[in-house]
């Protein structure tokens, strides 16, 4: 049995995760570590979502969201230029660059 843990660090609280992931009894490995059932059930709970949210294909982090826009504008602007380069050269306006 392991003397009691005042903190459980989240490498701490992987390895008991990885324990009920590998077929440990909850209330067996409740009992050794003097933990909770419910504890450690949450612990779990939490490092599934963890995993599901890490495999999306796209983050839901707002930053991402906020970069997708600006690439969009991005692209957007970078047509519009290019565009208007090219209306300018048909009618013989020098735009200088290119």
């Amino acid at each position: 049995m392991e003397k009691a843990v005042k903190r459980w660090t989240a490498s701490k609280k992987i390895g008991i995760v990885l324990r009920i992931l590998r077929g440990e009894s909850l209330e067996d490995l409740s009992r050794e570590i003097g933990v909770s059932a419910s504890q450690i059930e949450e612990w779990h709970r939490t490092a599934i979502e963890g995993f599901e949210s890490s495999l999306k294909s796209r983050p839901e982090d707002p930053l991402y969201a906020e970069l997708d826009l600006a690439k969009r504008r991005i692209g957007d602007l970078s047509m519009e230029n290019e565009l208007l380069r090219e209306r300018s050269r048909r009618k013989g306006v020098f735009l200088g660059g290119k």
